[in-house]
């Protein structure tokens, strides 16, 4: 015998959560990123990745979603752009509030690197892609991570010295908030997984740091 109740319980379970997150009180925050982002190096990533942790440190009025590439770079001509990924196209369609983007450290490998000329202009670019949405987002951008030293062509000291204040300058130029993660994870090599990505206890101090920031309780620099 077929228990109806129980088919239309599962159901519910299945659309609910889609429903949840159409509530015109929800805070859509988007987590635009390479590996760092998707968690690789996280012990238990999907609990454990910094959006997942974001998640719990905003609250129910919030909808945190992670849109991390690994590989991606920001830089148009690198060997992976993160505006060609299908997690770009997601981050869109997902009609941000908020965009946090944390991109650049691909962008060091000296393949990549040798297009820095462009990385503001690309950057630009990916930001206003999003403002142009009808959500009109807040977009923070964020500093990088040091590396350890970096692995896979991944430079520290382009990190530091390329990416950190490019980032800064454009900031400043768009009148863009920067959550610096440099600073905040230097002198930290104990808080990753590898010479590059943040283990857990690193995904809570970032996130820590980007929840500060959009709620506004400190300074992001």
């Amino acid at each position: 015998m077929i228990r109806w109740s129980s088919i239309f319980v599962g159901l519910g379970s299945l659309i609910l959560p889609a429903c949840a997150d159409d509530r015109k009180d929800l805070v859509r925050v988007v987590c635009v990123g390479d590996s760092i982002t998707y968690g690789d190096g996280v012990e238990e990533r999907e609990k454990n990745s910094y959006p997942a942790v974001l998640q719990r440190l905003l609250g129910d009025h919030y909808r945190v979603r992670n849109f991390g590439d690994s590989g991606s770079a920001l830089l148009a001509k690198s060997d992976k752009p993160y505006r060609k990924e299908g997690a770009y196209a997601d981050a869109l369609k997902f009609r941000p509030n908020v965009v946090v983007i944390l991109l650049g450290t691909n962008d060091t490998k000296p393949w990549n690197w040798q297009h820095a000329d462009d990385f503001a202009a690309d950057y630009t670019e990916l930001i206003r892609s999003f403002q142009k949405l009808s959500s009109q987002p807040q977009v923070f951008l964020c500093v990088p991570v040091p590396a350890y030293p970096g692995g896979a062509g991944i430079d520290d000291t382009r990190i530091r010295t390329g990416v950190k204040p490019k980032v800064e300058e454009l900031g400043r130029e768009l009148n863009l908030p920067v959550i610096d993660l440099y600073t905040t994870f230097s002198d930290k090599k104990e808080l990753f997984s590898d010479t590059v990505h943040p283990n857990a206890e690193g995904a809570k101090l970032l996130a820590e740091t980007v929840a500060r920031a959009i709620r506004g309780d400190a300074n992001p620099e």
